[in-house]
């Protein structure tokens, strides 16, 4: 676990192939705050990662177990999974092209999730969890974000916004989306206000063409999605599925869920819901 500086005060941690950070409104960065975050995603990742051999999912893969003889949570989460396939009518699915199953497009959201309502359990009502640019917050940030942490493809900041209607200013937790062709440039900056208090990207920009697409073999039109909803796994299954999908998919499945998506387009181009645009 490691503090970041004092002037924008976080706990980060490495696990599934990234970086977690934790945030608390209070300022404070507390350490059994952290802890209990750290514990959460150590434990998913130690369960569900394909790269650990000693997985349980590792040992589903390689037939060592059969998936009816896995653990409850497995079971669940893979079920869950299917759920999705069928919610966005096959174009996410938890089965790689050889017919292994892969749960990480759920198992990052699901900690997340699980990290938050331990925290809101433990009495920590303001936070942010950016789990690789995947984020969720409660309650509003402190008096603080000079600076913004750097992330997969959003970063989360603090921003004062005039309160509609009243005199004085509030806190936001605000989400920075970084330009998929620069690292270093901000194409937008999102107010997460309830109900849509996540977001999650994805898209080629840092690991290739590594998503499965339903576009009988060509690239999607997509060069980076962000997803923003009321929970982070509807968030992340959704931003996957319209990456994979295409403009069809993005088109339904805006029209099916509560949802503001920010895609940016291999041109460059940017498409933002009506949501999103009232935001800037």
């Amino acid at each position: 676990m490691r503090r970041d500086s004092e002037r924008m005060p976080a706990l980060t941690f490495a696990t599934m192939g990234t970086v977690v950070s934790l945030r608390l409104g209070d300022f404070a960065a507390d350490t059994a705050a952290g802890d209990l975050v750290e514990t959460v995603f150590r434990r998913w990742d130690q369960q569900f990662s394909l790269y650990r051999d000693d997985s349980e999912l590792s040992r589903v893969a390689r037939g060592d177990i059969r998936l009816t003889d896995a653990s409850e949570t497995l079971r669940n989460c893979y079920a869950l999974a299917l759920d999705w396939r069928d919610r966005t009518r096959g174009v996410f699915t938890p089965h790689r092209a050889d017919g292994v199953i892969d749960l990480s497009g759920v198992v990052k959201a699901l900690a997340i999730a699980e990290a938050g309502a331990a925290l809101i359990a433990s009495g920590f009502a303001d936070w942010s969890i950016n789990a690789g640019g995947d984020v969720l917050v409660s309650g509003q940030p402190g008096e603080r974000f000079e600076a913004w942490e750097s992330a997969d493809s959003a970063m989360p900041t603090g921003h004062r916004v005039a309160a509609p209607a009243a005199a004085t200013e509030h806190l936001e937790w605000v989400v920075a989306i970084v330009n998929p062709f620069d690292r270093g440039d901000v194409i937008a900056s999102v107010p997460l206000r309830h109900p849509l208090r996540a977001v999650a990207t994805s898209g080629s920009a840092e690991r290739g063409e590594h998503i499965w697409t339903a576009l009988n073999g060509e690239p999607s039109p997509f060069r980076q999605v962000s997803v923003f909803a009321a929970d982070i796994v509807t968030a992340d299954v959704l931003a996957t599925a319209i990456v994979a999908g295409g403009e069809a998919t993005l088109n339904e499945m805006t029209e099916r869920f509560p949802i503001d998506v920010l895609a940016v387009l291999r041109d460059g181009q940017l498409l933002a819901t009506p949501g999103l645009r009232r935001a800037e």
